[in-house]
């Protein structure tokens, strides 16, 4: 007589699942880390365009006044938003990383670089 064999036994689905488990324990610490990578590239690319559209900002206003002794100019993201080089959700962003409508973009930038 012909034995029929319609589906799998115990031993190879806990095999499978065991594999899969396995493979599971691998990815998903990766995925964490490269999510937070991937956010503290994007903050860095994000304070990257704070710098460029402060530059731009000073270029269109050129009788801003520069306020320290080292020669760097005042701008705040207030000022940027106001003037339309940042848009109201790139200020809340700014505000979720820790830049404050009152805060110099150019000094908060230089004094929180990636280590």
């Amino acid at each position: 007589m012909k034995k029929i064999r319609k589906g799998f036994t115990l031993i190879e689905m806990v095999i499978v699942l065991f594999i899969i488990s396995l493979l599971l324990l691998i990815m998903i610490p990766n995925l964490a880390a490269q999510k937070d990578h991937a956010d503290e590239k994007s903050k860095e690319a994000f304070k990257t365009t704070l710098v460029t559209e402060a530059g731009l900002y000073l270029e269109n206003n050129p009788d801003k006044d520069v306020t320290d002794k080292d020669k760097k100019a005042m701008v705040t993201t207030k000022e940027l938003s106001d003037g339309g080089y940042i848009t109201k959700s790139q200020l809340g962003r700014a505000e979720k990383i820790g830049i404050t409508e009152k805060d110099n973009i150019f000094d908060y930038v230089e004094n929180n670089k990636p280590s």
